[in-house]
């Protein structure tokens, strides 16, 4: 049974740092892509980034130049390193990984909120 966690959430000040991680288990991840999403209060989830087994990533325009998401293919571990951050980032962050060939492969993680508030 594939089972994903996150961590890293927390408070932190406009400007400020923080990284996200998350680790899938339970199974082999080779053609899966790993990603993150958020979801703000009254707003649709949407995807921040997202990168494959060999390392292409693709991030959202609101977080180009800001986020950074890397891989440990050895420990099915995903990260999103998040800098300058915005109060508008403020969100709950879900992992995801979903399988390159098979839609129904899909899993999400709990969620870590993520505030950034003065």
């Amino acid at each position: 049974q594939v089972q994903v966690v996150e961590s890293g959430g927390g408070l932190v000040q406009p400007g400020g740092s923080l990284n996200l991680s998350c680790t899938a288990s339970g199974g082999i991840f080779t053609l899966y892509l790993m990603g993150w999403y958020r979801q703000a209060p009254g707003r649709q989830r949407e995807l921040v980034a997202s990168i494959t087994n060999g390392g292409r990533a693709n991030l959202a325009d609101s977080a180009i130049g800001r986020f950074t998401i890397s891989r440990d293919n050895a420990e099915n571990t995903v990260y999103l390193q998040m800098n300058s951050l915005k109060p508008e980032d403020t969100a709950v962050y879900y992992c995801n990984v979903h399988h390159l060939r098979y839609d129904n492969l899909d899993y999400w993680g709990q969620g870590t909120q993520v505030t950034v508030s003065s």
